[in-house]
């Protein structure tokens, strides 16, 4: 049975069992700051777990992508070195919200395991909840009994909290579990050992499927469990461990999932796989990686160097480094993998067929960037290595900084060090590590009380900012948040007319009002499907202290503000449709961000947008706004019907079965879009570019302003004009003035060049007379005139170049502030042990400054001119 099959088989069994079969969430996650990544399949239904939000049926199904490379579910180190870890994996899932409950639940799993996939039943454990006197939770003696009555007693394994009580994180549902394994061993090794006691036990063979949780309580911030409303069900099965035991294989990576990935990479770089052990764990992990990589990358999550971006860039260089280390790749290839990647999951997955150009070229820039870096730090560590004393070991620091600034594993740094009979200080590197970590998770620190409930009755909530922007509202629950920055509180209402922060808009802000007392809501943003108004108003916390259950707020936003974000926002939708006539139908959003001040839009796009683009996108977008386009909104348009209509999807968004579509003229701007726009697009006023760069390979970024905004620019640009045809009296063409006034200074600068070349050689000839032989060493310690820090260092370089056995320090003042540099000889720098970096390092001191650099080479600045002098003496004392 193929994968595919396999997948559709647990599909259509559940949709036999009445449940509704819902698509994959993105593998980014959205509004959930506690996730960066989809990591478990009930992430994305989290709320209706909690109660905040309605699911679209009480039953539900799904294979959900899911990335575990951060966080509390981290398996990126196992990946490649086991045979059933992986960063992303597919995660079959059956789903109840407050209908069946363990009953169905474990007869389900129980029948689709061996009725419809024939797996053997003597093979087949299972593990209950032994419970958990503390959390005051009890042995789970319903599920023991539905077990028993199927697999007998002897296959029922009690498990403790740390495997049989499931959680999602520090907070939120939770509940006990039953973990179902499998022992896929041959027949002599079950006959020597029961798969009972491997069960938990890292065997690669003995692994569980499925878990199938039964989600009963909350976690709430102090530790306590508090039951949720309702009892509900949340099964997540392993797809690739599925396919494992039903296609007979030892390994995940034996399954066609797979199978021919491995064969692709192996045949391109003329490995066998099963032959080499190093080579195997590369092709694992490369295998692995290039669908982490593909799918985040088709979601909207671009390699980068922060956050999110930066998880996806670590995983795609560990792949590169693996691939380079063990199998002689020295040249781009992952990306060569997307095609067939792509085919593989059309039908599926077909975010990567639509997008299998654009994903192929950001890998393609990912890896010739990094394939840069490695080679430049092969080159640092083979410099450090010269200078450490043989059968010495690294320095921790240097270790961190080849991984943190090259992407350097330190296994890497480690395997190149012992070639070289080195050793590397693991404990400072596991020091520098953690200096990191814990700075990291300083800035990131954020700690929220539980909910203070104000009215527990049953709400529908209601966002009515479409179409008022002032509400009366009941204040549902509170808590209050210390933050980095100081303390805020998050209010939640049953009706409300503020925009919570999505698809790129920006939240409102406005105030909250009972019996003439007010507080300030500085910004609204949406976790999960809760619309969070956040005050850091020093009143909020005696005004929620008053707030009884059936008090009613008047909720008011900030309405010049919202007038000049939707300007942005439709600006936006006008902008993107001139895109497409003008640089091509290929264009996509990547990101994008409106604010009061400016509208950012990021796009798929493999040049430099021309400033003639510009200027007719410009156009045309300034054509729709004096056009006064009504705007044509339809609110809960069925998604299919939507789509046929052409209305524009966003990759990587979440779309429910209902959606929002948003049209200016039918023929030019139809988008999918939840948030909010002017009634006509005569309000906007104008619109003008004020920025064009590159955001990363592939994807380029404009910036635009409107209205008001717009017009100062324009208003600034004239002004500028006005005062240089003032500069230029007299002077018809004032382009061609500037023009001749460049060509006149370029005329100059190299004159100046070629005079202080002239004496930066006087200066150097006179050096040579100057030169103190210490031994073998030729030794020049000198304060000189130069105009640059540059010609500081080219006097260097070219004494470096003349001398033999050099060892130089050299002082100057440029600009008024003190300069050094230390050229050393590269024999002296291996014989005599000598480190221009270090040397730099003390001798700075003396000018009140800092630096570093190479061991052969190092320039410092500093503050104390006075200083130079005693700082060529000091430089002295390394070789005297």
């Amino acid at each position: 049975m193929t994968s595919r099959q396999i997948r559709q088989q647990f599909l259509d069994f559940f949709a036999s069992k009445g449940h509704l079969i819902v698509p994959s969430a993105p593998l980014v996650a959205k509004n959930d700051p506690t996730l960066m990544f989809n990591n478990s399949g009930m992430a994305q239904f989290k709320d209706f777990f909690l109660g905040n939000g309605t699911p679209p049926s009480k039953r539900i199904a799904d294979t959900q992508k899911c990335l575990r490379v951060s966080g509390k579910h981290n398996d990126l180190e196992d990946v490649g070195f086991d045979t059933y870890h992986h960063t992303m994996f597919e995660m079959l899932g059956n789903w109840s919200f407050g209908d069946y409950f363990k009953k169905e639940a474990l007869a389900w799993s129980w029948e689709l395991l061996t009725e419809v996939y024939k797996l053997p039943k003597d093979r087949i454990y299972v593990s209950i909840f032994e419970g958990d006197e503390k959390d005051g939770v009890p042995f789970d003696q319903e599920a023991y009994d539905i077990w028993k009555s199927m697999v007998g007693e002897d296959r029922i394994i009690l498990g403790n909290k740390k495997d049989n009580f499931w959680e999602m994180g520090e907070t939120g549902p939770c509940g006990p579990c039953s973990e179902i394994h499998i022992d896929l061993r041959n027949a002599d090794e079950v006959a020597n050992t029961s798969g009972k006691d491997l069960v938990n036990n890292d065997h690669p063979q003995v692994v569980e499927i499925w878990n199938n949780v039964f989600m009963q309580f909350e976690r709430m911030a102090d530790g306590s469990l508090v039951p949720l409303p309702s009892k509900h069900v949340d099964t997540g099965m392993g797809f690739e461990r599925l396919c494992m035991a039903i296609q007979g294989k030892q390994s995940n990576y034996d399954t066609d999932v797979f199978s021919n990935t491995i064969k692709f990479i192996a045949d391109k770089s003329g490995k066998t796989y099963g032959q080499e052990k190093w080579a195997d764990i590369a092709l694992r992990v490369i295998s692995d990686h290039i669908r982490a990589i593909a799918f985040a990358i088709a979601d909207g999550q671009l390699p980068s160097n922060n956050k999110a971006g930066y998880v996806i860039r670590r995983i795609l260089r560990r792949a590169v480094r693996y691939g380079y280390t063990y199998l002689g790749f020295r040249e781009p290839f992952m990306n060569t993998i997307i095609p067939m990647l792509a085919d593989q999951f059309d039908g599926v997955f077909p975010e990567l067929k639509a997008q299998q150009d654009f994903i192929q070229r950001v890998i393609l820039e990912e890896e010739n960037s990094f394939l840069r870096t490695l080679e430049t730090g092969l080159k640092r560590l083979d410099d450090i290595i010269k200078v450490t004393s043989k059968n010495g070991a690294i320095d921790g620091s240097v270790v961190f900084e080849l991984s943190d600034t090259f992407g350097f594993p330190s296994d890497l740094t480690a395997l190149i060090a012992r070639e070289n009979g080195l050793s590397i200080d693991e404990e400072g590197f596991k020091t520098a590590l953690k200096a990191q970590k814990d700075r990291s998770r300083k800035d990131s620190t954020k700690e929220a009380t539980d909910w203070v409930i104000v009215s527990d009755e049953d709400f529908d909530f209601e966002f009515a900012g479409y179409d008022e922007t002032e509400t009366l509202s009941k204040i549902i629950k509170y808590r209050k948040v210390k933050t980095k920055t100081g303390q805020e509180y998050h209010i939640v209402l049953d009706k409300t007319p503020f925009y919570a922060e999505m698809g790129g808009q920006v939240g409102d802000s406005g105030q909250l009002t009972i019996n003439n007392e007010q507080i300030t809501i500085s910004d609204t943003k949406k976790e999960n499907d809760l619309f969070l108004h956040i005050s850091t108003d020093k009143k909020a916390g005696e005004f929620l202290s008053n707030i009884e259950a059936n008090n009613i707020v008047t909720a008011k936003i900030d309405i010049a503000r919202r007038q000049r974000i939707t300007q942005n926002h439709t600006a936006t939708h006008l902008m993107l449709s001139a895109m497409r006539q003008v640089l091509g139908s290929h264009i996509s959003q990547k990101g994008s961000f409106q604010s009061e001040e400016v509208t950012r839009f990021d796009f798929a796009h493999f040049s430099k947008v021309t400033d003639e683009e510009l200027a007719q996108i410009e156009t045309i977008v300034n054509q729709k706004i004096r056009d006064n386009i009504k705007l044509d909104e339809k609110r809960n348009v069925p998604i299919q019907q939507a789509i046929a209509m052409g209305a524009t999807a966003t990759f990587g968004e979440k779309y429910g079965d209902f959606v929002r579509v948003i049209t200016f003229d039918p023929a030019f701007s139809l988008e999918l879009c939840g948030g909010t726009h002017v009634p006509a697009t005569g309000e906007i006023g104008m619109f003008k570019f004020v920025a064009e760069s590159s955001v990363s390979a592939g994807v380029r970024r404009v910036e635009a302003y409107t209205g008001e905004k717009a017009l100062s620019v324009i208003n600034e640009q004239l002004s500028i004009i006005s005062e240089i045809k003032e500069l230029f009296k007299g002077q018809p063409d004032i382009v061609k003035a500037v023009k001749a006034l460049q060509e006149e200074r370029n005329a100059l600068s190299k004159k100046i060049e070629v005079l202080e070349n002239e004496k930066l050689q006087e200066i150097k000839e006179r050096l040579y007379a100057k030169i103190i032989s210490v031994g073998e060493i030729n030794m020049i310690a000198e304060v000189v005139e130069v105009p640059s820090a540059d010609a500081l260092k080219q006097l260097a370089y070219e004494l470096k170049a003349k001398i033999g056995d050099l060892y130089c320090i050299l002082g100057a003042e440029v600009d008024g502030k003190p300069q050094l540099a230390v050229m050393i000889a590269d024999n002296l720098v291996a014989s005599k042990n000598l480190n221009a970096g270090q040397i730099i390092k003390e001798i700075a001191k003396e000018i009140k400054g800092g630096g570093g650099g190479q061991p052969f080479f190092a320039t410092a600045g500093g503050n104390d001119v006075s200083g130079l002098k005693n700082a060529v003496e000091k430089g002295k004392s390394f070789v005297s």
